[in-house]
């Protein structure tokens, strides 16, 4: 979708003005993977309306192959306004303009399945699963058990005001179920499914994912790693067109890898969970350890947590690879704010194991 940022704190209806951009969940870690480096290529619809020729451009513009996404000659592309304020006070406010969109009107008929089955992992969303009948069979079929398929990385993102039942959390579960790499919020599985107890009660829960990532807030994630995977995830996926090597999955303890999150000066929260998923699957990507992906991931995170927009543009490679290696306890110093990504330190100012 297209976003309007205000242009300063307030009600909606005190903004006078509003700054655009673009936003989205899948969008959003396509174009964070591919300015690191990573070839993306993003799947969507959007309308055949100056608002999908800026996104097409937009998200083009990060690197992302862009080939791939269909215009709607009958529909809007989606756009969304939201306020200054942080997302978890009581003054945020979001309004969405996607009733009716093209990428609501997505389907296994008019999404080239083969483009998005072409890469080495496919990720895919929760929130577009929510947006129409028609989204979640697609869903359900890029999902489904299959020879084609590549690695599927799925992000709940539950967003109970999305759905048009009380079905919503079943169906998400259903389809965390299929995935081999899932991301889910703590938060997110106790409001959807009634979980309590912490991380290790949301892999009772999914045992099934290979990876499972648990987002724990402020406090950090834990991820799992199934130990019936090993040895057999990857060579249920062979690779996918132009013979790719799909990445290994980190064979570590089933009883799960806590990395703490770092300490950071909030901005805006908007998009950091993205963030988040981009900077785990790029650390994937690279066969990193998996705390070297969870530390990826918190570093994303951080950077887009340290600017207003839903987008930020990672640490480089070597900043982050620096950084992510650092001793546990210099980790647990470290204090991010605006402005971090550039203030890349050389290598003899970042203590090492």
């Amino acid at each position: 979708m297209v976003t309007f940022l205000p242009s300063r704190p307030g009600r909606l209806a005190d903004v006078p003005s509003f700054d655009r951009a673009i936003g989205g969940a899948e969008s959003n870690v396509a174009c964070g993977l591919a300015a690191a480096g990573h070839a993306v290529r993003w799947v969507s619809r959007v309308g055949a309306d100056g608002f999908g020729d800026h996104l097409v451009e937009t998200v083009g513009g990060y690197g992302v192959d862009v080939s791939s996404v269909g215009r709607d000659p009958s529909r809007p592309t989606g756009v969304y306004f939201r306020t200054a304020g942080d997302r978890a006070t009581a003054a945020h406010e979001v309004a969405y303009y996607r009733a009716g969109s093209a990428a609501s009107a997505m389907s296994v008929e008019n999404v080239d399945l083969a483009a998005v089955r072409a890469g080495r992992v496919l990720h895919l969303s929760g929130i577009t699963a929510a947006l129409s009948d028609t989204c979640l069979e697609l869903v359900r079929e890029l999902t489904a058990s299959g020879a084609e398929r590549p690695l599927v990385s799925f992000d709940v993102n539950h967003r109970a005001g999305l759905w048009r039942d009380a079905d919503g959390p079943r169906v998400l579960l259903e389809l965390a179920r299929q995935a081999d790499i899932v991301f889910v919020g703590e938060d997110e599985a106790e409001e959807a499914w009634g979980v309590v107890g912490g991380p290790a009660a949301v892999r009772a829960v999914l045992p099934e994912p290979g990876v499972l990532v648990v987002k724990q807030g402020a406090v950090g994630a834990t991820a799992f790693v199934s130990a019936a995977s090993s040895g057999g995830l990857v060579a249920q996926f062979p690779a996918p067109l132009g013979g790719s090597r799909v990445p290994s999955v980190d064979r570590s303890p089933s009883a799960g890898t806590f990395v703490p999150a770092l300490s950071v000066d909030v901005v805006a929260t908007t998009g950091a969970g993205d963030a988040f998923a981009a900077g785990f699957l790029s650390a994937t990507l690279r066969d990193l350890p998996l705390r070297d992906r969870l530390r990826h991931g918190h570093l994303w995170a951080a950077a887009a947590l340290t600017v207003p927009g839903d987008l930020a543009a990672p640490p480089s490679r070597p900043h982050a690879d620096r950084l992510a290696a650092v001793a546990d306890d210099t980790w647990g110093t470290l204090r991010l704010g605006p402005g971090w990504t550039q203030a890349d330190p050389a290598p003899e100012e970042v203590r090492t194991p």
